[in-house]
């Protein structure tokens, strides 16, 4: 910065790493008095009991601390105290009111406009700072997805086959012998493609601009909504000007529009040449089902950028997540290895190698994959992205059967965590079992069920009921495909003296440690 210029450019003083501390007294101040004064106005269910506090003298603030690193800590502590009673956990921005498991199927079943599960996870962002607050006006990006990706899955899995195909040599570690890699980021790279390919179309996904920022969007958004959580709503005007990452968003977001605009007029003008009589083809992408049905102002070019981005972030993070969480595990456990290289050699005699025969559908070759199936099930057990699944918000006031009160703008959710690692619903929970689904399919009348992509109220990954996430039609054989390829051509292994990844915990989210790696080489055993 120029001491000789009198006009400082704010925003970039802030962005630098060396912001003098004197400027975050006000902010300090702030947190003194929040850990005071807000905790006691907050809402949550009758009758539930704030769980956490050490002893009776604990400041709020401390407790809303200890929840971000060691909210694992606090809720399975909560969930053996009262089991089938509600209690309540403490973030910094919000209580979240943990209601037992015996209460999912009522909840399940209570409409979205008295209980709303967009809304609660539009508050986790918040919204007024990450710019995503279109998503409480409308659901364009949910029905994208459950109207026509779902409806069209064979033509959209074909496309992603066709694009892992197109970017796997430049993508897929090139070693032949051991060699350290970032697994994650190759399993990120993969997906984002895809994404983009299935979304945007054949030219962005080969946008290199497009995939960075649609990367780091995702990166700077949950940074900057953690920091804005952190603090009550009526400092955030203050706050959100020292937030680095909350201007890096605003920078994306400019950079998006730049690469969306010219797509929204191309798709124009082919509509408007279709009206007067003419052939026209484009490229076959879910974005322009979303211009044709959306509302004026979900048009426009700013809030269709930001859809595009958040949907980048929905189907980038946890996929790419569950992909290399099967690849950990399997490096914790070597000797399920056999087993799957088994089941795709044998999928691959009968259908021939995926995409190579036109007679048969990339749905159809992936689901013959039951036992990887049946691993991503276990991952998704012991391994879950988040700790409280499903959550809601509600919209109105709501009595259960048996008179529990959830007021006006509560957050409610489920440990979902502490339910499929305890002894009473899932047997020897400690021991990573990868069969267990495919044991219950083979029951007699099972075939059809226990699949990942079904809703299962013992694993709530993908939430329960109609508010449950549409994606994961899509989303599950694309784990599928991704992993079934990376074990055919390789082999894994942990660094010399390394093991499992450790977990980084931020309230109730999960994410793996960014700088673990694993030792890859081209696949010797057959």
């Amino acid at each position: 910065m120029d001491s000789k210029n009198p006009m400082i450019n704010y925003r970039e003083w802030v962005e630098q790493d060396t912001a003098p501390s004197y400027l975050f007294s006000a902010v300090l101040f702030l947190i003194a008095y929040w850990a005071l004064y807000y905790p006691s106005t907050r809402l949550r269910v009758s009758n539930a009991q704030v769980y956490g506090f050490r002893t009776f003298l604990e400041p709020a603030l401390l407790l809303q601390a200890r929840f971000v690193s060691y909210g694992h800590q606090i809720l399975e502590e909560g969930y053996k105290k009262f089991k089938d009673r509600p209690f309540v956990v403490r973030r910094f921005d919000v209580d979240i009111s943990v209601l037992p498991m015996k209460y999912l199927q009522e909840i399940r079943l209570i409409s979205q406009s008295k209980l709303n599960a967009r809304h609660a996870h539009i508050h986790n962002l918040v919204p007024d700072y990450t710019q995503m607050g279109f998503m409480a006006e409308g659901d364009l990006h949910f029905r994208v997805v459950a109207n026509k990706l779902t409806s069209e899955l064979p033509k959209y899995l074909e496309a992603a086959r066709e694009e892992l195909d197109s970017v796997w040599e430049s993508i897929a570690p090139q070693a032949d012998d051991w060699t350290e890699v970032d697994i994650q980021d190759v399993t990120r790279s993969m997906v984002s493609c895809i994404s983009a390919r299935i979304f945007l179309g054949p030219s962005v996904c080969k946008n290199q601009e497009w995939l960075r920022i649609s990367f780091d969007f995702s990166i700077d958004l949950f940074f900057t909504a953690f920091a804005m959580r952190m603090f009550p709503p009526w400092a955030h005007p203050l706050v959100a000007r020292f937030v680095p990452s909350r201007y890096r968003l605003l920078r994306y977001l400019k950079r998006a529009q730049a690469i969306i605009e010219p797509i929204i007029k191309d798709h124009d003008e082919a509509v408007r040449r279709r009206q007067m009589g003419e052939s026209v083809e484009e490229d076959d992408m879910l974005f322009h089902w979303m211009l044709d049905n959306a509302t004026e102002k979900e048009k426009q070019l700013p809030e269709m950028s930001n859809r595009q981005l958040m949907l980048s972030l929905a189907s980038i993070h946890t996929t790419s997540m569950s992909v290399a969480n099967i690849i950990f595990s399997l490096c914790d456990h070597p000797e399920h290895l056999k087993d799957l290289w088994d089941e795709i050699d044998e999928v691959k005699g009968d259908l021939g190698r995926l995409g190579t025969r036109s007679s048969v559908e990339t749905r159809q070759w992936l689901a013959r994959l039951e036992k990887l199936d049946s691993y991503f099930i276990e991952c998704l057990r012991v391994h879950p992205v988040a700790l409280l699944m499903p959550q809601r918000e509600a919209i109105e006031p709501v009595t259960l059967d048996d008179g529990t009160h959830i007021p006006v703008g509560t957050g409610i959710a489920f440990a979902n965590y502490q339910h499929q690692m305890d002894p009473t619903i899932i047997p020897d929970p400690d021991v990573f079992d990868p069969w267990r689904s495919y044991r219950k399919r083979r029951a007699a009348g099972q075939t059809h069920k226990h699949l990942a992509v079904q809703l299962n109220p013992d694993i709530n990954t993908f939430g329960f009921g109609s508010q449950a996430c549409p994606g994961r039609y899509f989303a599950v054989p694309e784990i599928k495909m991704i992993t079934a390829r990376l074990l055919n051509e390789y082999e894994f292994k942990y660094p010399e003296g390394k093991g499992r990844p450790k977990l980084i915990h931020a309230d109730e989210n999960i994410f793996l440690d960014p700088k673990a790696r694993l030792m890859v080489r081209k696949r010797r055993t057959r």
